[in-house]
């Protein structure tokens, strides 16, 4: 019953991630160049379970089959199909029309991608993003606004593997390839999240909780007849 406990406690930690992860999606439909993010899960490793009930006198070994205490996450994955294209007019706005991301120095030095090529110009009349991190060109330096920006466009092999840093921002642990093509300029790419997805999804979490929530009364149930009625005899 204690075990119990304790699989529901995990089960009810994973719900929290995964209902934190719909949220940051949500509350990122609207932003350019935003790719979903999906959270995944398995099942844990079955283990044998065993007592000493078995024989004529009930003192022998007995196994008791194998059981599976509940699920852990097992990884992340990015949406990486492209947003619709949004004409905005304005002249420091960016939209990659195929695959690749935009080049953004970090404040460590960290060189970091994007497809938000919602843009602004700095003091020294270079692109910037919105946070004032500097869009990098071509020869690896800060670009400076011009009517055709020489953009370094970066592609991956596998573009779902990158790491999340928020606000549009990725990693990759291995190094991606310079690709050349056509920046459209006055456009951004809109968000790829699509909002019926994670409404079915967040109620799918609140069944999954509300079975939980359950489980946990029947627990507690069972505890208080254990603690409070056997205990008495």
């Amino acid at each position: 019953m204690i075990r119990a406990l304790d699989t529901l406690q995990n089960n009810f930690d994973l719900l929290i991630q995964r209902q934190a992860n719909l949220a940051s999606n949500i509350a990122n439909a609207n932003t350019p160049g935003y790719m979903e993010q999906n959270l995944f899960q398995s099942t844990l490793r079955e283990v044998r379970l065993h007592n000493y009930q078995g024989g004529k006198y009930i003192n022998s070994f007995n196994d008791a089959g194998g059981f599976t205490f509940g699920n852990e996450l097992s990884g992340s994955r990015l949406n990486t199909n492209k947003g619709a294209m949004k004409t905005t007019g304005l002249q420091t706005d960016f939209a990659i029309p195929t695959a690749g991301f935009f080049n953004v120095q970090m404040p460590n030095g960290q060189t970091a991608y994007t497809r938000n090529g919602n843009f602004r110009l700095n003091d020294q009349n270079q692109l910037v993003t919105q946070d004032g991190y500097a869009v990098l060109g071509q020869n690896g330096q800060p670009i400076v606004g011009t009517d055709n920006p020489p953009f370094k466009i970066t592609n991956f092999a596998n573009i779902s593997q990158l790491a999340n840093l928020g606000n549009t921002y990725y990693t990759s642990p291995t190094p991606g390839t310079p690709v050349t093509t056509q920046v459209q300029a006055g456009m951004l790419e809109q968000s790829n999240v699509q909002i019926a997805d994670q409404m079915t999804s967040m109620i799918q979490i609140s069944r999954e909780y509300e079975a939980n929530q359950r489980a946990l009364s029947m627990n507690n149930a069972t505890l208080d007849k254990a603690v409070n009625r056997l205990g008495a005899l």
